[in-house]
């Protein structure tokens, strides 16, 4: 057992609260991210790092210092780093002679890598280089994906899951218009995958529904797909899986239509029909000594006898 695997104690109040922080929770929260630099990098891959760091922000966590680690190769450096800081997901970086200006996003299951995908720059324009008014740090991003290979091929739809995990921030139940500003477009053409940033801007419109515009403010990445290593099926199965407290109860007896209409079904038991009460008629009334109109219903009619 290693000294990381090993169970601490808390000797103070304020290092159990940090011990219950780390415990599994029913819901998680916002998933954070270390960002790191290799042995060697070049200074297009370190302006991109912050860069990527500024748009997670602050939901990362940025080491200044280089690592010399090859994520493919040996992982036992990130999953360690990954305990340390408690963080889920990863972004590393590095630049060589065979693979130039590259990017690694992946992430974790129960501190081990689940999948890793590499990312080599071919083109790059920083945040300042656009110089526009940026979105306020922590805005929630909205997420758009537009090519066929993220619906078709089996390493874009994990890429396509593996970003949704990096960008997308807190999860809310609700969101103003004005929140709405901030738009990260993925566009997977001819084996490249275009990442751009933009910023809504809400003009008038002459009716209650402003025009929007939309304007970028980077950074901007053309990024070429190179090496993958993809969790098997039964892994990235178990990753998914939620605990049975989350789960919705299903309701019993209930059903909904084709328009969405809420039906309910009544389970009642067996009645005496004989004993429901009815309207109260004065025909219907039993008469002393003589017979209702129900006894005459049945009957044939009587001949009176001559006296």
């Amino acid at each position: 057992m290693t000294r990381m695997d090993a169970v601490v104690k808390p000797k103070t109040k304020r290092s159990k609260r940090f011990l219950e922080g780390r415990t599994p929770k029913l819901v998680e929260g916002v998933k954070t991210a270390m960002i790191m630099k290799g042995g060697n990098t070049s200074q297009c891959v370190t302006r991109a790092l912050k860069d990527v760091y500024a748009l997670k922000k602050p939901s990362a966590v940025l080491y200044k210092k280089k690592n010399i680690t090859r994520p493919f190769e040996d992982s036992t450096s990130l999953e360690f780093f990954s305990k340390k800081s408690d963080c889920s997901l990863f972004l590393f970086g590095s630049h060589n002679k065979k693979r130039p200006n590259n990017l690694v996003f992946g992430r974790l299951f129960d501190f081990h890598v689940l999948d890793m995908i590499e990312l080599g720059i071919e083109n790059y324009v920083s945040l300042s280089d656009i110089k526009v008014s940026k979105c306020a740090e922590g805005t929630k991003p909205m997420l758009v994906f537009a090519g066929e290979a993220f619906d078709a091929d089996g390493e874009h739809k994990r890429l396509k899951s593996l970003l949704i995990d990096f960008f997308r921030g807190p999860t809310v139940t609700a969101v103003r218009l004005a929140g709405l500003e901030h738009v990260l477009h993925f566009t997977a053409f001819d084996g490249r995958i275009y990442m751009r940033s933009y910023r809504c801007l809400l003009k008038k419109s002459g009716c209650r529904t402003p025009r929007i515009e939309l304007e970028e403010i980077g950074p901007s990445f053309d990024f070429v797909l190179r090496r993958t290593h993809l969790a098997s099926d039964d892994l990235y199965k178990l990753a998914h899986r939620q605990p049975k407290a989350l789960k919705a109860k299903k309701k019993k007896n209930i059903s909904h239509d084709t328009f969405g209409t809420k039906l309910g079904r009544v389970h009642m038991q067996k009645q005496d029909l004989s004993k429901l009460q009815t309207r109260k008629m004065r025909g219907l009334r039993k008469r002393k000594g003589g017979v209702t109109v129900e006894d005459q219903a049945g009957q044939a009619p009587k001949v009176a006898k001559e006296a």
